[in-house]
C-alpha cells in the first residue's frame, strides 16, 4: 500500500494557509479532475478522490487540528477515500458541489443524469449521391415507447402510482458508515420513488412497450463511413418522465458503380476514342449530385493518364470547400474495322511513321 500524501501537498497550499485558499485550492483541483469531465480516467478519478479527502479534513478545524499534531496517524481510518465510491462522494458533499459549481456534480444534477433514457446506436446506409448532397433521411429505431394505453405512467388506466413507501419516494436509501453516507437505488421501486400497485395490463407496469418509429436525420454533405452522428433526444425514453437518451447513427456509404471515394476526392474513367485522344478534346462528367463537370483532352493524351479537376471532389465537413477529382482516360480501341477503316488506319501509320517494339 502506497504511503499518503502530505494533504497540503495534494492541494498545493502551504500549512499556515487560510480557510478561504483551502476552499479555493479545492475547487480547481475538483473541477479539474471531476469524473463528469474525465470519463473514465482513473488517474483522475484517484486525484479527485485524494483532493476530496485532504479537502474534508483540512476544511474542519477539529480534523484540521488533530492532523497538524499528528499526521495521518491522528485521523484513524475515517479520512481514507480511496476505496469510497465516486458517487458516494458526490452524494455525501452534494450541497458543497452545488455551491462550488452550480450544480455540475451535485448529487441531484448526477441522479437525473444518471436516470436518463439509454442511448441508442443504428446503422444508416447512404449512397455516394446522398452523402454528396446531404440532407435529411429517415432512419428507423426499434426500442421502447411510452405506452398509449396507461400514457407511459406504468398504472392501471383509472390508478395512479403512489410514492414508494421505503425510500419516500427518493428513489434512493442510505446507510451511514463513519461520517460518510452511501447511497445505493431502492430495491423496492427500482430507483424510481414510485410504487405501482396495479400494473397496466399492456405494458406490465412499465410505463413502455417495444415499438419501430422512423427517426429524421440530418446528415451533412461530406459524411463519409466510419463517421457517427448523435441525434440528442432520440434514444430510449427515460423513466418516470426523466430526459430521453441519445441517438448515434454510424453511417456507412455503398459501392457507386462511377466513383471511387479517397477521403474528399472522386475517381471516375472515361472512355475516349483514338481521335479525341490524339487530337484533343473536352468531355464531360456528371458528378453523383448531377452536377456536370467539364475537362480538356489535350492533344496526344496517353491511355491511363490521369486528368484532375481541382474543387470538384466531395464536400469537406467543415465547409472549408471541396476535394478533387480525378479522372482517368482510357482509349477505346475498336475490335472490329470495315476495309476502308483499316486503309485508312494503315496510311496514318505510314504517314506517321510509327511502328511497334
Amino acid at each position: 500500500m502506497s504511503e499518503k500524501r502530505d494533504y497540503y501537498e495534494v492541494l498545493g497550499l502551504a500549512q499556515d494557509c487560510s480557510s478561504d485558499e483551502i476552499k479555493r485550492a479545492y475547487r480547481q483541483a475538483a473541477l479539474k479532475n471531476h469524473p463528469d469531465r474525465n470519463p473514465g480516467d482513473a488517474a483522475a478519478e484517484s486525484r479527485f478522490k485524494e483532493a476530496t479527502e485532504a479537502y474534508s479534513v483540512l476544511s474542519d478545524d477539529s480534523k484540521r487540528s488533530a492532523y497538524d499534531r499528528f499526521g495521518h496517524a491522528g485521523l484513524g481510518s475515517g479520512a481514507d477515500y480511496s476505496n469510497v465510491g465516486v458517487n458516494d462522494i458526490l452524494n455525501h458533499f452534494q450541497d458543497m458541489f452545488a455551491d462550488f459549481f452550480g450544480g455540475f456534480g451535485g448529487g441531484q444534477q448526477r441522479g437525473r443524469r444518471s436516470n436518463r433514457g439509454q442511448d441508442v446506436r443504428v446503422g444508416a446506409e447512404l449512397s455516394l449521391a446522398a452523402a454528396m448532397k446531404g440532407g435529411k433521411h429517415e432512419v428507423t429505431v426499434r426500442g421502447p415507447a411510452p405506452c398509449e394505453t396507461c400514457n407511459g405512467s406504468g398504472a392501471k388506466p383509472g390508478t395512479s402510482a403512489s410514492k414508494c413507501g421505503q425510500c419516500r419516494g427518493s428513489g434512493q436509501v442510505t446507510a451511514q458508515r463513519g461520517f460518510i453516507m452511501f447511497s445505493s437505488p431502492c430495491a423496492r421501486c427500482r430507483g424510481t420513488g414510485v410504487a405501482i400497485e396495479s400494473p397496466c395490463s399492456t405494458c406490465s407496469g412499465a410505463g413502455a412497450v417495444e415499438r419501430q418509429r422512423r427517426v429524421l436525420v440530418t446528415f451533412p454533405a461530406g459524411i463519409d463511413s466510419g463517421q457517427r452522428l448523435r441525434v440528442p433526444g432520440q434514444g430510449m425514453p427515460g423513466p418516470e418522465g426523466a430526459e430521453p437518451g441519445d441517438l448515434y447513427v454510424d453511417v456507412e456509404l455503398t459501392p457507386d458503380a462511377n466513383f471511387e471515394r479517397h477521403g474528399n476526392d472522386l475517381a471516375t474513367r472515361v472512355r475516349v476514342s483514338f481521335a479525341t485522344a490524339t487530337l484533343g478534346n473536352e468531355v464531360q462528367v456528371t458528378l453523383p449530385d448531377d452536377n456536370v463537370v467539364r475537362a480538356d483532352i489535350p492533344a496526344g493524351t496517353q491511355p491511363g493518364t490521369v486528368l484532375t479537376v481541382q474543387g470538384r471532389g466531395m464536400p469537406r465537413l467543415d465547409r472549408s470547400g471541396r476535394g478533387d477529382l480525378h479522372i482517368v482516360v482510357n482509349v477505346a480501341v475498336p475490335a472490329k474495322l470495315s476495309k476502308k477503316a483499316k486503309k485508312l488506319i494503315q496510311e496514318l501509320d505510314d504517314e506517321l511513321g510509327q511502328s511497334d517494339g
